[in-house]
């Protein structure tokens, strides 16, 4: 657990003047050019042919202003780069260009297998990026956590969300989905995961149950992860600061997606076939140079930022015992016990200790039993001799749990064990019933 001795959470006045040792240099002039003309192209495209009810919802969204919040605008950018990319599939091209009947058409289909590559690529760079992202974000309040099984307790709960997550997702592609409705489910889901870092740092909902045992976490911290998304919050410099590259980008992808829609389905209308393709060929070249760029960027500036150093970095990093340990001696030839009850399934039993070390190193017996409602006993955890421990697991029955330390092998040492236990009830998602939780 790093130290957290003499910080105060980040505000918005310190990033701005962090944020002035990294100025972004604006997009290229093409990128506003470019998405004015290849604009004005597809409405010359839609003269000849009024919008589908298809189309005119995707120009509905491109007359509109792209979102403010950065992530938003990521999740946009990705949405709509497969939404491309599903338009480029060869069996998606007009069937003129699928037949390739002309030297002409088997020259613009190696161009739109090329430009295919391309996005392929920058989607590939994007989803690792907010992976990376997401992953830091984490890793750095973990860092700050107690590292005992509380701050596991919270890493599997973490890890079972985002797998329910994943398989909400599965569920709606293996039922026919469309991108649209499988990236409004991502960005529903990426909401949830900012309530949940604000609930932590709350103490509400989802983590209400846990942070009530997680004495020892720093205030500082849950003041921290409770205020960092909020409007006037630390992010929104970022915003102002880096919103508006990525703003003309995410324009730019949602005009280039319109120009395609509109030219595939009127792809017979007059002799420009050519001088179509090789615009939409140089829109999608700025495009992805661009962007990428503007990720390389954002991503080493997010690295770097202050709420993401780590604490080796700062050379914060200390050991600190927390007074949740008792310490008891276990006299040689005897047992030590703790029991605890549990009244519901899906409950946590949890443990962390040691045995305080001299100039021998000891170490300890340690297992743990159930006696159940019939009085009947099982062993939940056999028999091992360990000098120190760490572990947790999820009950399947109600009943007595037993954690036993045994030193009845010893005829002469006495052991100082330093531990630490607890009964942690069910952690609840919303929506969920404690016989869910399990599964």
């Amino acid at each position: 657990m790093a130290s957290t001795d003499g910080l105060v959470p980040i505000t918005r006045s310190y990033l701005a003047t962090y944020y002035d040792k990294y100025p972004f240099a604006p997009p290229s002039d093409d990128v506003s050019r470019l998405s004015s003309e290849i604009r004005s192209m597809a409405n010359d495209l839609l003269s000849h042919l009024p919008p589908t009810q298809d189309e005119r919802l995707l120009l509905d969204e491109a007359d509109r202003q792209p979102p403010h919040k950065i992530d938003e605008n990521m999740w946009k950018n990705r949405e709509h780069i497969e939404e491309i990319l599903f338009l480029l599939e060869t069996s998606h091209w007009p069937v003129v260009l699928q037949q390739q009947s002309t030297p002409d058409d088997a020259e613009l289909a190696t161009v739109l297998r090329h430009l295919k590559d391309k996005l392929q690529n920058t989607l590939k760079i994007l989803e690792f990026f907010q992976s990376k992202n997401s992953d830091r974000v984490f890793n750095t309040v973990m860092t700050y956590m107690p590292q005992d099984f509380r701050g596991t307790l919270i890493r599997q709960q973490r890890e079972r969300s985002e797998r329910n997550k994943q398989a909400e997702v599965d569920a709606l592609v293996n039922s026919g989905g469309s991108i649209r409705a499988r990236y409004a489910l991502l960005w529903k889901q990426q909401m949830e995961r900012r309530r949940q870092l604000a609930q932590l740092g709350s103490a509400t909902g989802v983590y209400k149950t846990l942070v009530k045992y997680l004495v020892g976490v720093p205030q500082v911290l849950l003041d921290f992860i409770r205020k960092i998304n909020d409007d006037e919050g630390p992010m929104e410099e970022q915003r102002q600061r880096y919103g508006p590259p990525l703003y003309s980008l995410t324009a730019m992808v949602i005009s280039i997606r319109v120009f395609v829609l509109v030219l595939w389905g009127r792809f017979d209308t007059g002799n420009l076939k050519r001088q179509q393709v090789a615009f939409l060929e140089q829109a999608i070249d700025v495009y992805t140079t661009e962007f990428e760029r503007f990720i390389t960027f954002i991503g080493e500036v997010f690295a770097n930022s202050p709420f993401f150093i780590s604490a080796d970095t700062t050379g914060a990093l200390e050991t600190r015992k927390s007074e949740e340990h008792r310490e008891i001696s276990v006299p040689a030839g005897k047992t030590y016990e703790v029991s605890l009850t549990v009244d519901s399934i899906n409950s946590y039993i949890a443990w962390d200790f040691s045995l305080v070390q001299g100039k021998i190193n000891m170490d300890i017996g340690f297992s743990v039993e159930l006696t159940n409602s019939s009085g009947e006993k099982v062993l939940i955890l056999p028999y091992q001799r360990y000098e120190s421990d760490q572990g947790n697991f999820c009950t399947c029955m109600v009943g007595n749990y037993k954690l036993i330390w045994d030193n009845s092998y010893s005829t002469f040492f006495k052991k100082v064990l330093r531990y630490k236990v607890d009964c942690i009830p069910p952690v609840v998602e919303p929506g969920q019933s404690v016989t869910e939780v399990e599964g």
